[in-house]
């Protein structure tokens, strides 16, 4: 948005408004419904993303760190996965997976082990260590963004939640992908806005 954009939001609008405004003017045959949603979500990705990471340097974690332990504390006891599993289910590379787990096993947050009987495949485990940091930091995150959409109360929340779910689905769908990384899938291009 240009810097001067704000000063022409259509009353009561915001600069989603704004940009729909503007190209609705300057091209009439260009639609713009999408903007309403799109930008908005873009919007609200980045305020969660840059607190979320305001969050995770008070409390010393990094989100990659946090990432990978989350989901071995999601996968049950013993909290250990190959690391192509985390690969999986973090949606990242095995070379990220590989960088990531070396600097949780230097600080004493995961351990590695040969898989018995699986040439090659590796476990991670979450030490005492880390499963204290992930409970620990999980509850300061997930609380955070609870009270950031306390405003909505529980049954609008759930049908936005249900929106976005059907959305994401059907957007998946059309683009064949599944899924989405923490940086978006390559050869995409994350930073237009309309």
């Amino acid at each position: 948005m240009a810097a001067d954009e704000s000063d022409h939001w259509p009353t009561g609008g915001d600069a989603a408004d704004a940009i729909a405004a503007a190209w609705s003017r300057e091209r009439p045959r260009t639609p713009v419904a999408s903007i309403g949603v799109v930008t908005r979500i873009w919007q609200l990705a980045k305020h969660f993303g840059d607190d979320r990471r305001r969050v995770l340097a008070e409390a010393g974690v990094d989100p990659a760190t946090l990432d990978l332990l989350s989901v071995l504390r999601r996968s049950g006891p013993p909290y250990t996965l190959s690391t192509r599993d985390l690969a999986a289910h973090s949606l990242v590379t095995a070379g990220a997976i590989s960088q990531r787990v070396a600097r949780a096993e230097r600080d004493n947050l995961v351990t590695r082990r040969p898989a018995p009987g699986r040439r090659r495949a590796v476990l991670v485990e979450l030490t005492p260590s880390g499963h204290e940091l992930v409970e620990r930091t999980v509850d300061r995150v997930l609380t955070r963004e609870a009270r950031l959409l306390e405003r909505l109360g529980p049954e609008r929340r759930e049908t936005l939640a249900e929106l976005l779910r059907e959305l994401l689905d059907d957007v998946q769908d059309q683009l064949n992908v599944r899924g989405v990384s923490h940086v978006g899938h390559e050869g995409f291009d994350h930073t237009g806005q309309g």
